[in-house]
């Protein structure tokens, strides 16, 4: 994956020049909260004793999130797997809630019952997280079925990883999206690995997963992850397709996990070299390079990114407080959000007749 730091053919898209000095600024300080979010929680998992569960870090993917949900309009909606914690930040979710969900509180966003694959926000129109591998595309499409349903102007962006790519329901829902021109974009973050097994070893195609796409009539694009400006201008070209034609879009955006697939991955240096980890550290780290490209352009100096990431460390900070301050769940809790009938008394939820009226 080269990098295109040095091209200026993406950073003179239209939706680029809108870009101002203060957006600029605001799109890296999008990326320090996500990693500064991720750091701390894997700090707070390995020492604290009160996380359990999965994690799975969204560390190096920052720009893939942050890129691309900073087009989204009102009508436009978020669905994703379960490395979401960094869509869940730039839909605009608070790391309160958001750490909180980890420690398994009451005030986290799923009320302490999700975890980390499990952030919602259906006020944000976040629409999850979700733990089963490509369990979301059916549902993204879904979500944007209603919207052409219901004749709005808009779209879902349904994020999954390279392994999902393989499961039969992706496939299916590709089909039918192309079928029926739903407005879908599936956007696929290919960090190399799926778990613990290489792009080489797990898909048969090699060249582009989103080329896939073909089969069904769709469009479809690659994206270099390093680039903001290239996620932007690629994913507007998909959204407008979407908004104006009501068609699907599948792209395939290059990036790259520092972690393992989860924090208990233990083999993460076993299936990669720690020298490629480091590699991409040092050359291809999306938030260093935006940084150094607002440097060039002169928007940002260096003590303003020191700002920026103190704040947002500090805010995760408070976050961490925040959670460990907030009560757990109360053990009758495990009834309610189940079923809506019940929660909402429903005349369903209160005979028990869910699907027959006899």
């Amino acid at each position: 994956m080269e990098t295109l730091i040095e091209n200026k053919t993406f950073a003179d898209a239209e939706i680029n020049r809108q870009l101002t000095p203060e957006k600029k600024i605001d799109l890296l300080r999008q990326m320090l909260r996500i990693r500064r979010f991720e750091l701390t929680a894997l700090k707070q998992y390995q020492t604290s004793g009160q996380m359990g569960g999965f994690l799975h870090l969204y560390t190096g993917q920052e720009s893939v999130a942050v890129g691309t949900l900073s087009l989204c309009g009102d009508d436009d909606h978020v669905i994703a797997g379960y490395r979401s914690h960094g869509n869940a930040l730039a839909m605009g979710m608070s790391m309160n809630e958001c750490m909180a969900e980890l420690f398994g509180k009451v005030t986290g966003c799923s009320k302490g019952k999700g975890g980390s694959m499990h952030f919602f926000a259906p006020d944000k129109n976040y629409w999850g997280g979700h733990g089963i591998v490509a369990g979301q595309t059916p549902l993204g499409m879904g979500l944007a079925f209603a919207l052409k349903y219901q004749g709005r102007k808009g779209c879902c962006l349904c994020f999954l990883g390279d392994g999902a790519v393989n499961q039969g329901v992706y496939q299916a829902s590709l089909n039918l999206a192309s079928l029926w021109s739903i407005p879908v974009i599936y956007i696929i973050e290919n960090n190399q690995y799926s778990m613990g097994t290489s792009l080489e070893r797990s898909s048969a195609f090699k060249n582009c997963l989103a080329a896939r796409a073909e089969g069904y009539n769709l469009e479809w694009d690659r994206i270099n992850g390093e680039d903001i400006y290239e996620v932007r201008a690629k994913t507007w070209t998909a959204i407008q397709r979407a908004h104006n034609e009501c068609r699907p879009t599948v792209l395939e955006i290059d990036t790259y996990r520092y972690y393992g697939h989860s924090v208990s991955d233990a083999n993460t240096k076993k299936y990669r070299d720690p020298e490629e980890i480091e590699k991409y550290r040092k050359f291809h780290d999306p938030l260093q390079l935006w940084q150094s490209r607002l440097l060039a352009e002169g928007v940002i100096t260096e003590p303003q990114i020191g700002d920026l990431d103190a704040a947002a460390q500090a805010e995760a900070v408070a976050a961490v407080q925040f959670a460990e301050t907030s009560p757990l769940p109360e053990p009758a809790d495990i009834f309610s959000d189940v079923y809506y009938e019940v929660d909402q008394q429903t005349p369903a939820g209160r005979t028990g007749k869910y699907f027959f009226n006899d």
